[in-house]
């Protein structure tokens, strides 16, 4: 078996730089989403859950598609960053930050929603009786009770970008050290034949998945017991 060429170990580091800058973005993003969704009686709750969790069943490149629409140089998004000086995002790491952004939305969301409504609303009043304000609530009672819920967010929403595709291919599109992810390397390698680089960085790819599943059932106490 072939050893990674440059190529590949730029993929490589590209996809960790993604997947870690995506994740930091998402649990600033997620977190007030999830606490408003977990907390909330308006009627709107249905309707934005249901948004969020779009990514969980739109095809990848549906999603992409839509996203080089507004992100392109005809679209809002695009003749808004035009306007900034900022240029167009599509086919740039912004770009792919953006989209994977959006795609591993619901990843993060859902796990601290979850966390936050196991909590109750018991220990939320305690803390008001005690006049805590709700910063002080949120950091020293919602964050240490939701820390699983947390930490699950975080490893999921990390390895869900790291295995994206079809989202990346459409806005990234497959420019060496620019937007080639690791995904899109193995595609590559198939696509000319060269089986032993891809069996290189499938089988990387395939022992990630397997110590993130490791890695969630051990923060999941609920994921350790036996079915009765």
């Amino acid at each position: 078996m072939l050893l990674p060429d440059s190529q590949d170990w730029s993929a490589i580091w590209l996809t960790l730089r993604l997947a870690t800058t995506v994740t930091a973005l998402l649990l600033i993003i997620g977190t007030p989403i999830a606490w408003w969704l977990a907390r909330t009686q308006s009627r709107l709750r249905g309707a934005i859950s249901a948004l969020v969790s779009l990514p969980l069943v739109l095809p990848p490149t549906v999603l992409g598609f839509y996203l080089l629409l507004l992100m392109g140089p005809n679209g809002p998004v695009g003749q808004l960053t035009q306007a900034l000086g900022i240029g167009l995002l599509p086919f740039t790491f912004a770009g792919l930050v953006v989209a994977s952004t959006f795609y591993s939305l619901p990843f993060v969301v859902q796990p601290i929603q979850n966390a936050i409504e196991a909590i109750g609303p018991r220990p939320l009043e305690v803390a008001a009786t005690l006049r805590a304000s709700p910063r002080d609530t949120f950091w020293s009672v919602v964050v240490p009770l939701a820390r699983p819920g947390f930490l699950t967010a975080a490893v999921l929403g990390f390895a869900h970008t790291v295995g994206e595709f079809g989202v990346v291919l459409m806005i990234g599109g497959n420019i060496p050290g620019a937007t080639r992810v690791i995904s899109v390397q193995i595609y590559d390698h198939v696509e000319a034949l060269e089986y032993a680089q891809a069996h290189w960085l499938s089988a990387g790819m395939v022992a990630f998945s397997f110590v993130v599943l490791l890695l969630l059932y051990s923060l999941n106490p609920d994921a350790r017991r036996k079915p009765a």
